[in-house]
This record gives C-alpha cells, sequence and structure tokens, in this order.
C-alpha cells in the first residue's frame, strides 16, 4: 500500500474524523485546523467504522470535490449516520469505535488484468449505470485472489460475478494509503468494509 502522508498529517485526518462524528451526535464544536499540504488536496477517501472487529460503517469517495481534510470529514459523517447498511450511530457506541482511513490515489484504467495487485491495488468496474468498489485491504484480509476480488467487485455492484470476464466491463486500479486507531478490545480486520 502506498505512503505519502507523515505521522502527524494521519493523526489529524483521525481526529478531524473523530470529531466529526463526535460533532454529529452533538458533542463537538467547530471543526478545527486547516487543509494545508496534502490535507489541501482533492483527494478521494474512505472512513471505515467498526466495533468489536465488525464493520459498522464505510463511506467514502473515489474522487473528492473538497480539500483531503474535508472529505474525511465529509466521509465520516456519512459512514457514521448515513451508511444505508446501519441504522445511524448512536452515542452508547462512540467508546467502542474504531476508525480507518483510506487516502486513495486517482484510479486509471486496466489494460491487462495482470496488473492488478492483490493487497496493493483497490479496484472499481462499472457496466452501465453499475458499478462497484473494494478497497485494496479487503482483498488481502480475505486471502482472495485476483479472479476471486474481481468476483467479488462485480457482486458489490449488483452484477453477476463472472462479469470481469465480458468484453465492455470497465475495470480500474488505485491504490491507498491506510491507517486508523489502535484500540484496546478489537478482534481486528476481516469485517468486509467498502
Amino acid at each position: 500500500m502506498e505512503q505519502f502522508l507523515t505521522a502527524e498529517e494521519r493523526g489529524t485526518l483521525l481526529e478531524a474524523a473523530r470529531q466529526a462524528i463526535d460533532d454529529g451526535l452533538g458533542g463537538g464544536g467547530p471543526a478545527r485546523g486547516g487543509a494545508a499540504g496534502v490535507l489541501g488536496e482533492r483527494r478521494g477517501a474512505f472512513v471505515t467504522l467498526t466495533r468489536g472487529g465488525r464493520l459498522r460503517g464505510c463511506i467514502g469517495f473515489v474522487e473528492a470535490q473538497r480539500p483531503l481534510l474535508e472529505t474525511v470529514r465529509e466521509a465520516a459523517r456519512a459512514a457514521a449516520f448515513h451508511d444505508p447498511r446501519f441504522p445511524p450511530l448512536r452515542s452508547s457506541e462512540l467508546p467502542e469505535i474504531r476508525l480507518e482511513i483510506s487516502v486513495l490515489s486517482r484510479p486509471r484504467p486496466v489494460s491487462d488484468l495482470s496488473e492488478i495487485q492483490v493487497g496493493r491495488h483497490g479496484l472499481i468496474v462499472r457496466r452501465g449505470p453499475r458499478s462497484g468498489l473494494l478497497l485494496p485491504q479487503v482483498a488481502a484480509e480475505y486471502g482472495w485472489d485476483r479472479e476471486t476480488f474481481l468476483s467479488h467487485t462485480c457482486a458489490k455492484a449488483g452484477l453477476p460475478e463472472d462479469s470481469w470476464r465480458q468484453a465492455g466491463m470497465e475495470i480500474e486500479i488505485f491504490g491507498a494509503e491506510v491507517f486508523g486507531e489502535a484500540r484496546t478490545g478489537d478482534a481486528g480486520p476481516g469485517d468486509g468494509r467498502a
């Protein structure tokens, strides 16, 4: 996985994500910190929430319209309160929530499937109005090979799992710098995020 953020920038993003969720629960104040350097660049990002090692929300933006810092704040609020797979986060859950952030590189089309490196690349598949995305860490956590990763990404798009073999399928890859909070009692990965 890629690495281009400093430890301080990672900390700023994690703090901003947690503050955005706290604000959404009515416990915070105005957003702190400006967006300088990489934090001011327009970059895609996903925020994943886990509770006890299980997925509790994951929302993100492949191509951001705002600076990275704002994108992370928006993704954190959306993951906590607007992921359609889960009810909105409750205040009582907050102490058990672990945050993980994936800052994305720009997606690029794949001309040959051998370009896809499991554990390094995330996938986007598109056919007509349907699209699906899985982050790079998902395939690594589940021990998938390239074909299984492609099949699961197609399924996420609501397409038959073997759609990636058919003409007309658009496939893109992207990298991500993935980092998160360490929490005691967290059972770890394996939660089916994004």
